[in-house]
């Protein structure tokens, strides 16, 4: 359940994907934020104060062109834009068949 970061980016756990990855249209639950190898990072903590918290419903809303950046997400009842990399440390389980909408 823990992000990683090596060469080729951020790896995370089987059957979560970093946030900073997903397509408008998608739907999880905000499984971590941070990882259990190092203590959290200042932004890590403000994206908790936020309500990135375990178990809460994120939805990705939209997304800027060109570049994806930044890109729209809604967690809870809340509504922020975020910079990809700002997001690559939050973890998500996506539900089955919330992928992104046609």
């Amino acid at each position: 359940m823990d992000a990683l970061t090596s060469p080729d980016g951020v790896r995370c756990a089987p059957g979560f994907v970093s946030l900073a990855a997903l397509p408008p249209g998608t739907k999880g639950l905000v499984m971590r934020v941070g990882s259990s190898l190092a203590p959290l990072s200042p932004l890590e903590r403000r994206l908790l104060e936020l309500g990135f918290v375990h178990g809460e419903q994120i939805e990705i809303l939209a997304e800027a062109r060109p570049g994806r950046d930044p890109f729209v997400v809604r967690v809870g009842h809340t509504t922020l834009a975020l910079r990809r990399r700002e997001a690559q440390s939050v973890l998500v389980d996506l539900h089955p068949g919330t992928g992104p909408t046609p």
